[in-house]
């Protein structure tokens, strides 16, 4: 199985316009497929289309299901139609956060274009933001007793406040609950309102909402002149 590239956590951590939070809200509306269509295949070719026509059906074929039928449905999707790659490979560049849109045009993505689109695909089939979290993790390689630690994202999902996470991987396709991630240790999480110390639903969000975290800014943009809208 593949394993992420180490990515310094403070990367992520520079000036962030309020703008992203304005964005970001608006990203649960209905989706323009025509448009992400075009989209899609102007910049990556007719073959790309099929990866787009599989997600649109999974949405379709999903908005009706019980919660927690969207999570295995959509958790499995990306994991089996999306090959991983770093993003040396994909955009010659040492950290990139692709949209939803890039990772299925290109058919591959590391651990965060895993996450980012499974969160949006999810908000967009109706799973409320609150209950939605992207996590940045320690992962540990190679067994239990390994020393060895990497970056890595996963998307977690909160039945409630009082119920540990589900987790949503692409190094583990099954969802389990957190506790039964012992291979992986919370640095933080966030989602489109606030930025948390590690994962638990009662840990300490950060001043000034999602504020630290500038890659949502370019992603958001990006997205929403995608179709994101």
């Amino acid at each position: 199985m593949s394993v992420v590239a180490v990515k310094p956590f403070k990367r992520f951590f520079t000036t962030f316009s309020v703008a992203c939070f304005l964005l970001l809200a608006s990203m649960a509306t209905a989706l323009d497929f025509d448009r992400l269509l075009n989209t899609i295949t102007q910049r990556f070719g007719e073959n790309a289309s099929r990866n787009f026509h599989a997600w649109k059906k999974l949405l379709t074929e999903t908005k009706d299901l019980e919660t927690p039928e969207k999570l295995k449905r959509v958790n499995e999707f990306f994991n089996r139609h999306i090959r991983f790659m770093d993003d040396q490979q994909i955009w010659s560049q040492s950290d990139y956060w692709a949209t939803p849109m890039e990772t299925l045009g290109k058919g591959a993505g590391d651990c965060e274009d895993f996450t980012i689109a499974k969160y949006y695909t999810l908000l967009n089939l109706g799973v409320p933001n609150e209950k939605l979290r992207l996590i940045y993790v320690k992962a540990r390689i190679g067994g239990m007793n390994s020393n060895i630690n990497q970056a890595h994202m996963v998307l977690a999902y909160y039945r409630d406040s009082q119920d540990e996470p589900l987790i949503l991987d692409n190094l583990i396709t099954e969802i389990r609950p957190a506790g039964r991630r012992p291979d992986l240790t919370p640095i933080f999480s966030f989602n489109n309102k606030e930025i948390w110390q590690g994962s638990s639903q009662g840990s300490t969000a950060g001043s000034g909402g999602t504020g630290s975290l500038s890659r949502w800014d370019d992603l958001l943009k990006r997205a929403r002149a995608e179709g994101f809208d």
